[in-house]
């Protein structure tokens, strides 16, 4: 039995080592044994880096950190870099705004964007994402799978359900629930076709959200919700595990607010920007998620362009979009710069307070991009944004490196596995030039990516992705 044992992980390890043709190109460093020298390990809990390390890697798993190279490995000099845990991407969606062919119809289409995203998480150093909603259930899952089996170069996906939404949604692409038993039914449906969380969206109601609640959790699956009908401190009540996004979008503070009415945005805005972060409402609200252990996942980039100036201009965003695309992110990104009176420097302020004050009050704070908006959030990319941009609100890059790796693993329950760089754990490492523990704009130097010892190199990745989002 015990060589039978052997021999199946022999096979495993072996397998991991064999990438498909179409993957090998992508591919800097794919030996059994691997050692990373004189590099400086940053290792996700949030204690100070160590430098001039040494990391064995061995079959997909960190073998030791410290000890000496072993006969036969394959050396790595890392001189000047460092190594962290791999992003833990959790909202990372596989679809994208597609540029409008008729701007005046004002209509939203998402199309999935299996070739690129895929890519170009893995190049910014993402090696786990969850998908937190989806307008493609099946295809997430088909890429999921193309991964999983070698035939296709991304992180590893953990794959939510299509939108559990309401009547009156904007998006032609999401079914609208006509009650709790469709709830109940759509949840189970999914989970057998292999999803593994749910996330409600913003005209669901309250009691189709507690069925689909119950019934996850009956599997042992968590929902997360964007929310608009039900406020926040009602989604904790009925027993939600997370609230993507943040305050910004929470409406119980609205003046008139209805029960499982969505009300306009403009109201719910302006009567969110009149709070005091630090008031009473918004202390509170923190207290009562922190006491329900519900999670919050910022997305502060997707927030940051509509913020007048702020919108990124960065040339590998630019470059990595299709030139449709380009010339209407760009279009918008001047509107929005000349906006007068704009709220958002305010909400987007209030938002990082909120972040900051969770965190600090003990809730679980996870990292995400939102690859929507206008369209200048764009994978990997957008994930390292957020993490400078959680340095921006106040934590220091340790901390801000913990959100974005252990928070997001110990919210999936993979923090025995991934999430960490610890012995015994899985090779997923993003390897970066610079000391992002001291300046975390290094993040964005990513050398080479590691996903269960196998290691991508970036250039190559973001070569085949550049100048197709917004189209696949």
């Amino acid at each position: 039995m015990r060589k039978l044992a052997a021999a199946l992980v022999l096979c495993a390890s072996s397998l991991l080592a064999q990438p498909s043709k179409g993957v090998a190109p992508f591919i800097r460093y794919a030996e059994p044994v691997i050692a990373l020298t004189h590099v400086r390990v940053i290792d996700g809990t949030g204690a100070p880096a160590k430098a001039d390390q040494t990391v064995v890697i061995r079959n997909g798993r960190i073998e030791s950190i410290g000890a000496p190279v072993p006969e036969g490995a394959q050396v790595v000099d890392l001189t000047g870099h460092s190594v962290l845990p791999g992003l833990v991407g959790m909202h990372d969606h596989m679809y994208y705004p597609a540029p409008r062919v008729n701007p005046a119809a004002k209509e939203g289409m998402y199309p999935e964007h299996a070739s690129s995203f895929p890519k170009l998480y893995l190049a910014g150093g993402v090696t786990s994402i969850r998908t937190t909603g989806s307008v493609e259930p099946y295809a997430d899952l088909e890429i999921k799978h193309a991964i999983d089996s070698g035939k296709a170069a991304g992180p590893k996906m953990h794959i939510t359900g299509p939108y559990l939404e309401g009547p009156g949604t904007f998006a032609l692409q999401m079914h609208q629930l006509t009650g709790p038993d469709d709830a109940r039914k759509t949840v189970e449906y999914w989970i057998f076709e292999g999803a593994t969380s749910f996330k409600a969206y913003m005209y669901i109601t309250r009691a189709d959200l507690k069925a689909a609640i119950d019934t996850a959790h009956s599997h042992g699956l968590k929902v997360t919700g964007h929310l608009c009908s039900v406020g926040f401190t009602e989604a904790a009540d009925l027993g939600i595990d997370d609230l993507e996004h943040g305050l910004v979008v929470d409406t119980e503070f609205t003046p008139g607010k209805q029960p499982d009415n969505c009300p306009a945005v403009a109201p719910a805005r302006e009567a969110l920007a009149k709070l005091d972060e630090k008031g009473p409402e918004i202390q509170s609200l923190i207290r009562h998620l922190v006491e329900k252990h519900v999670a919050v996942t910022s997305t502060l980039p997707v927030f940051e362009t509509f913020v007048p100036g702020r919108a990124p201009a960065d040339p590998r965003v630019l470059a990595a979009m299709l030139p449709e695309a380009r010339k209407e992110y760009l279009a918008t990104r001047e509107r929005t710069a000349a906006a007068k009176n704009s709220l958002w420097p305010n909400l987007f302020a209030k938002e990082m307070a909120f972040e900051h004050d969770f965190a600090k009050a003990g809730g679980l704070l996870l990292a995400g991009l939102d690859p929507t908006g206008y369209g200048g959030v764009i994978p990997g990319y957008g994930d390292q944004r957020e993490v400078e941009l959680l340095v921006e609100a106040g934590f220091t890059p340790l901390e801000a490196i913990r959100v974005a790796t252990l928070n997001g693993a110990t919210f999936l329950g993979e923090a025995s596995d991934i999430g960490l760089i610890a012995t015994g754990k899985a090779a997923d490492l993003d390897v970066v030039k610079g000391d992002p523990s001291t300046n975390i704009r290094d993040i964005e130097n990513v050398a080479v990516v590691f996903k269960n010892g196998i290691g991508y190199d970036p250039a190559k990745l973001v070569e085949a992705a550049n100048g197709t989002v917004g189209l696949r």
